[in-house]
């Protein structure tokens, strides 16, 4: 039984800073990372998409240059070329990180999979079969999540992708369907269409984007059907058929069946906790009934001196998450503060074209919790910076306590609209109220600019 300090189950976006910080001060450290180092960020989500996401938005730019007065050809996207950009990004960021861990004193890296064998005891077994065993005082659990697959009948044989497999297909698909209408469906379903595929969303509720307004949904859904994609709502997937001539499904839309029929498949129906293989019970651990681990607010779970951080603990999974828990992992354990996950505020992006930018509670949301609100709102073709660049897609929207004036929540979905959320994210933090920004001098013309004429809505 080899002996640690700490041992690290994942190297995530969580996992890998709190290794090295653990290392630094002094504890002996184990990171376990059965896959890539990097997690999911790098190796399978944020890193290559948003890098062929890039790809795509500069194919639609060129379609859309003559709008603004440049004579240009249609764009021909180069797969290959976009690919191997794509990979090289990756295996930077990945070299970069990996090439971090293993200068970091007290680290050992460790290439295999990881699983309880009792309270503090870990066996991991390494690639070429063999095993060995670890323990120690303190052990972190980073090991995220995997694509879920409905079960569908024929969907095993169908060639079915995930978002990981997508990014590695050599061909453009001539005719994409995706399963689910969330951020990952959209995000992926605008880039091929951009690279020239026909897209077909299916999703099973009455819009996409089931945890947003639905002002901001058919915003998203006009301009995503404006570049010609295909969303089908009240919509679920029946059965899926292959043959030579490609894919068959059969959509049961509103209670009546339908066949279509197109090229490829990606399954984007949401994501499941890595936690069937880490024999969690053995050592106290408790999971709810998906599979997440359960924590409290200081991210410790069931059993004592074991932590979860990232996805695997359910809640919102995105990279920025994991990386605030091991900020206030860090801080409890090597300074004995008491920082915990209470009343943060968690911010996203979805990467599509224009991005949407959230924070907070959205309208629904406020509603439900009883708060009396005023809601402003503007469209982007009334922000002076969108008609300059000829983009007026999207909107401004923000949430406001009547009785304090505070933001309780905004949604941007405009051009660099994550950007501007987080001016708001900003004045939440610093207890501004919507009154001060209104009245707040920016830069002209920045499109952060125009929360002045957001906020003035509501004097109207």
């Amino acid at each position: 039984m080899r002996e640690f300090d700490a041992i690290i189950i994942g190297s995530g976006q969580g996992g890998n800073p709190l290794a090295k910080k653990l290392a630094e001060a002094g504890l002996k450290t184990a990171l376990i990372e059965k896959d890539k180092i990097g997690g999911t960020c790098i190796n399978y989500g944020c890193t290559p998409t948003k890098t062929m996401i890039a790809s795509a938005k500069t194919a639609y730019t060129i379609s859309k240059a003559a709008k603004l007065g440049i004579k240009s050809s249609l764009p021909e996207p180069d797969i290959q070329a976009i690919l191997r950009r794509k990979t090289q990004v990756v295996e930077s960021f990945r070299g970069g990180t990996a090439g971090g861990l293993n200068k970091t004193k007290n680290l050992e890296v460790i290439s295999g999979t990881a699983a309880f064998t009792g309270t503090k005891q870990i066996e991991v077994t390494n690639a070429d079969g063999s095993r060995e065993n670890l323990t120690a005082a303190r052990i972190f659990i980073n090991a995220g999540t995997h694509p879920s697959v409905p079960d569908i009948e024929g969907i095993q044989n169908s060639g079915y992708v995930t978002s990981a497999g997508i990014m590695e297909l050599k061909e453009i698909p001539e005719h994409l369907f995706i399963i689910g209408g969330s951020y990952i469906a959209l995000e992926f379903g605008q880039m091929y269409r951009r690279f020239g595929s026909r897209v077909t969303i299916i999703e099973r509720q009455d819009h996409v984007l089931a945890k947003e307004d639905e002002d901001i949904t058919a915003e998203v859904q006009s301009f995503m059907k404006a570049e010609g994609i295909g969303i089908l709502l009240n919509a679920s997937v029946v059965k899926v058929e292959k043959d030579q001539s490609g894919l068959s499904l059969t959509i049961s839309i509103s209670g009546s069946e339908k066949t279509i029929k197109g090229s490829h498949l990606l399954v984007a129906a949401g994501r499941a906790a890595n936690t069937e293989d880490l024999n969690l019970a053995s050592a106290g651990v408790e999971t709810d009934k998906k599979g997440y681990i359960r924590v409290n607010e200081f991210l410790e779970t069931s059993a004592e001196g074991i932590y979860a951080i990232g996805d695997i603990k359910g809640g919102p999974k995105f990279t920025h998450v994991a990386y605030n828990d091991h900020l206030i992992l860090a801080e409890n354990i090597l300074k004995n503060g008491r920082e915990s996950t209470k009343h943060r505020l968690i911010p996203y992006c979805m990467f599509t074209d224009p991005q949407m930018g959230r924070i907070g509670l959205s309208e629904k949301e406020a509603r439900e919790q009883g708060f009396s609100i005023k809601v402003a709102t503007l469209a982007m073709s009334k922000v002076a910076r969108a008609i300059e660049t000829g983009d007026e897609r999207g909107l401004m929207k923000a949430v406001i306590d009547s009785d304090t004036g505070q933001i309780l929540g905004a949604a941007i979905l405009g051009e660099e609209g994550g950007e501007v959320m987080s001016v708001l994210q900003m004045a939440m933090y610093g207890k501004i109220p919507y009154t001060q920004i209104r009245n707040m001098m920016f830069a002209h013309p920045l499109y952060s600019e125009s929360l002045n004429n957001l906020f003035m809505t509501l004097d109207n």
